[in-house]
């Protein structure tokens, strides 16, 4: 036991004094096709590019160390204790000083939704994460999706700042899992519309078309509830027709009904290109009778 214990701090007390890698070093890597460098550790440069995900220059943290995280994810690069031990570090990310807006801290929450997502992603292809922490991740994805506010898509100065649209794809991965239970289909639905009705905003980076992916990869399992998903629907009509009865309508209420709207017409469209291979399953031919009526009526 002990000298399990000394190894450990002494691998801890390594990864402290070891200096960090300059730009330099992750732009060489990215050149190199993601290829591991020579001597190095995937699993100790993951770590370290981990936190360059909280980088408020967009090419450290967007092009070099989300980049070359999902390529290792996606190529196996990484083991699943790696895998783990990170989806444990960005799930933590999703809580650090949530309900600010306006300033950077939001970049470390978004990138982490987003690499939680490669992580989801990667749990559907060769399960490794297991029920429980497959379970805690969606509670904490749901969670995240509507405690953060701020809703920033793209800025000049930061680029890509895009929380809800990174939320809405660790959603989608998610939700394409065969460890996602029929009660948790209808939570992603509900905390989908709540977003889009709390969010004093009309989105205007494309995130109600990802929002709708992740609608769409509940459609598209093969437990899908079609009458839960008309019971979501149909709260949604509700709700929005509710707010033409106010006057003067309150921007919250005009921006969420805009943002159901197009979220609506997004998933029509993605729906009408998979119509045909929907024809022989009725839940899903009535889902999208059910969303075309719903766009024509608003």
């Amino acid at each position: 036991m002990i000298p399990r214990l000394l190894l450990f701090l002494s691998i801890a007390f390594v990864a402290i004094a070891a200096p960090a890698h300059d730009r330099q070093f992750w732009e060489s890597i990215a050149q190199q096709h993601y290829a591991v460098p020579d001597g190095e550790s995937a699993s100790a440069l993951a770590h370290e590019l981990s936190g360059l995900l909280a980088s408020s220059d967009s090419e450290l943290r967007d092009d070099l160390a989300y980049s070359i995280l999902t390529s290792w994810i996606r190529a196996g690069k990484l083991s699943n204790e790696d895998l783990i031990a990170l989806s444990e570090e960005w799930r933590g990310n999703l809580k650090k000083n949530i309900g600010e807006s306006g300033n950077d801290n939001v970049l470390q929450r978004s990138f982490s939704a987003l690499c939680l997502s490669e992580i989801a992603a990667r749990d559907v292809k060769s399960p490794f994460l297991g029920a429980e922490r497959y379970h805690a991740l969606l509670a904490d994805a749901l969670s995240y999706l509507n405690a953060e506010r701020d809703l920033r898509g793209y800025e000049a100065k930061v680029g890509w700042i895009h929380a809800t649209a990174h939320t809405a794809d660790l959603l989608q991965a998610l939700a394409e899992n065969s460890a996602l239970t029929v009660p948790e289909q209808e939570r992603i639905l509900n905390a989908i519309s709540q977003r889009l009705a709390i969010a004093n905003v009309i989105y205007t980076h494309g995130e109600q078309d990802r929002l709708a992916r992740a609608v769409m990869a509940i459609i598209e399992r093969a437990d899908f509830q079609q009458e839960a998903f008309a019971r979501w629907l149909q709260r949604m009509q509700e709700d929005d027709r509710e707010m033409w009865k106010l006057s003067p309508i309150p921007l919250q209420e005009m921006s969420g009904y805009q943002n159901d709207s197009y979220m609506l017409e997004a998933l029509a469209a993605r729906m009408a290109t998979r119509n045909a291979s929907s024809a022989g399953n009725s839940s899903k031919a009535e889902a999208y009778k059910s969303v075309l009526q719903a766009v024509q009526h608003r």
